[in-house]
């Protein structure tokens, strides 16, 4: 649900018909600004992969006809994602992506999913526009750490974000960015540190989001 939510659907996407020429598709690209687009089947509703505006102006200094068909330079046919993937799966596809291709429960092309999209994500779910202070809390990644963070900040406020960083660090270290809610004073800050830190959880940095 939540990549339904994220990606751009395919009204919205701007694609080439695998019926295409390389002058059709760098044309496309010319006019869109875009690097690379979805090449769809016929149909527009089979996948059949990327189009790279710097693959094809290679194959031209190369000496290569743009009266090819598109398909001659495909790539990235096999990355996407379905619809009802888990969302963790994304940062696996889309790593060296400038998007992921998105498929409905059918194999049909959905729409495609951006970085962009996924950073602005990310950003909501840290609360920026309406957290007050971002604690980052060094824990040394015992069982029971984190509920022990949050029992000891919500003595004195509500948590509205919690991330949890560094999990596969050697030395067992883990960051802890925790917002907390609108409203609360320095003070109430300085009293979370020091609890913490009589708990051994180090506070690593306090950021006043009001600034």
């Amino acid at each position: 649900m939540l990549i339904r939510t994220l990606a751009i659907p395919r009204r919205n996407v701007v694609t080439i018909p695998e019926t295409a020429t390389l002058q059709d598709a760098i044309n496309t690209l010319e006019e869109t600004g875009f690097r690379c687009v979805p090449v769809l089947d016929e149909t527009g509703k089979i996948f059949r992969g990327n189009i790279y505006k710097m693959h094809i102006y290679r194959h031209k200094a190369n000496g290569g006809t743009l009266d090819l068909p598109v398909t001659h330079l495909l790539k990235n046919a096999t990355k996407y994602i379905h619809i009802d993937d888990s969302f963790f799966k994304i940062f696996f596809m889309i790593k060296d992506l400038p998007y992921i291709t998105v498929l409905d429960q059918d194999n049909h092309f959905y729409g495609i999913l951006t970085h962009s999209q996924l950073l602005s994500m990310l950003e909501q779910s840290w609360k920026i526009d309406t957290g007050s202070y971002v604690l980052t809390v060094a824990s040394g990644g015992s069982r029971g750490d984190l509920a022990n963070i949050t029992r000891i900040i919500s003595r004195y406020c509500a948590i509205v974000s919690c991330i949890t960083l560094d999990v596969e660090r050697e030395n067992n270290l883990r960051r802890i960015i925790i917002t907390l809610e609108p409203g609360v004073s320095r003070d109430t800050v300085n009293e979370i540190t020091a609890q913490l830190e009589r708990k051994d959880f180090g506070v690593l940095g306090i950021e006043d989001l009001r600034n």
